[in-house]
């Protein structure tokens, strides 16, 4: 039977960082400023005085230290809290397309392969720079890549399931190697302004090269030995933010602040639904591959949440893990939505053996779910 297998991987890290401190002391300066502006108004119990945040708090909660961004100004600036990002012109390079090409040049690199040996990109993140035209057939035309292209997206499991519709493509013959890029420009969906959500979201691009065994030479491939894919419909993680929120009536600038046109999310109710979802698909995915846990060197996770990660980890394993069987790079990168995962897995592979069995798995918004068991050839 024909494999496919991921050759190379590539990874974008935007210029700019900005440590929970910097956002702890933009937020807090806000905080302050909210509460002395609307004095009265909270004392009648009309709204809510904004609570302040702390760096201990965020890492506690997440896990997360810090994050890049591909545009820091605006964003700690507290008479706006929104990275100021000028419009560019149609005939200029998107941003997205920019961060999936850096990423993509590196993975093409690794597996040995050229642009024009590739004949399909898909370009899948959790947002959108626009709807049309498509940016994985700007990213296509950028490289020099031959064949097809589009866009698509499950929210934080895209990157999993864009692999897997690269399998798809690659073992019907409608292609023969496929980039999959993965550019997370998620700094601008964040509200600034809420405590519980100020802090999640980075900045970053991630690309995979798939193509036929047959067809692969790099020293480190990977042989997708399973992939299950799931979702069910859940409100808990959201945006609204849309094309029609300007034909709304009576719409105004502040509308455009509101929470819903924000990344919202009720945390609690995603622990409790999300959790024994995935790791009863893994555990089922393993059984039917007739694999044991105890074969599994490394398990490259979503990285959203330290302690979602670890609660999974401990079912899966029934312990808790060393960092080198379950690497966590959100401390770094913070979440990065569906490249969370594969920048896990693009840091740290290189050091498995021939035989070696480790899962990417990415879950999030939808609820979706991606899991792929992988062998190091």
């Amino acid at each position: 039977m024909r494999s496919v297998v991921i050759s190379g991987t590539g990874l974008f890290t935007p210029p700019h960082t900005i440590t929970n401190d910097e956002l702890v002391a933009a937020f807090n300066s806000y905080a302050d400023a909210h509460n002395n502006r609307n004095k009265d108004a909270i004392e009648r119990g009309e709204i809510s005085a904004a609570p302040y945040s702390s760096s201990e708090f965020i890492e506690k909660a997440s896990g997360i230290k810090r994050r890049y961004v591909m545009v820091k100004d605006g964003i700690l600036d507290v008479e706006r809290m929104m990275p100021i990002i000028p419009r560019r012109d149609e005939n200029d390079q998107s941003f997205t397309a920019g961060m999936a090409v850096a990423a993509a040049k590196e993975a093409i690199e690794r597996a040995g392969k050229q642009p024009a040996d590739i004949d399909l990109v898909i370009c899948g993140a959790s947002t959108s720079e626009r709807p049309w035209p498509a940016v994985a057939v700007e990213i296509q035309a950028a490289l020099g890549c031959s064949g097809y292209a589009f866009d698509m997206t499950v929210a934080c499991s895209t990157a999993t399931f864009a692999i897997s519709t690269a399998m798809d493509a690659l073992l019907s013959g409608s292609a023969r190697c496929a980039l999959v890029v993965n550019p997370e420009f998620a700094s601008p969906q964040i509200n600034y302004r809420d405590r519980d959500s100020h802090f999640i979201f980075g900045d970053v691009a991630t690309a995979c090269i798939l193509e036929l065994e047959e067809t692969s030479t790099a020293t480190h491939r990977f042989r997708i030995i399973d992939r299950q894919l799931k979702t069910y419909f859940s409100n808990n993680i959201r945006t609204s933010v849309n094309f029609l929120t300007k034909a709304e009536p009576n719409i105004t600038l502040e509308r455009f602040f509101e929470r819903d046109q924000f990344f919202a999310q009720q945390g609690r109710k995603v622990f409790k639904e999300l959790l024994p979802l995935i790791y009863t698909l893994v555990d089922e995915q393993l059984q039917k591959e007739q694999i044991d846990i105890r074969e599994i060197k490394r398990l490259w996770l979503h990285q959203a949440n330290i302690n979602m990660n670890l609660f999974v980890i401990r079912h899966l394993l029934g312990r808790d893990a060393g960092a080198d069987e379950a690497p966590v790079v959100l401390d770094e990168y913070a979440n990065t939505a569906s490249a969370g995962s594969i920048i896990a897995f693009h840091k740290y592979h290189d050091d498995l053996a021939s035989c070696d069995k480790g899962i990417i798995c990415s879950f999030g918004a939808g609820y979706s779910i991606g899991s792929l068991i992988v062998e190091k050839i």
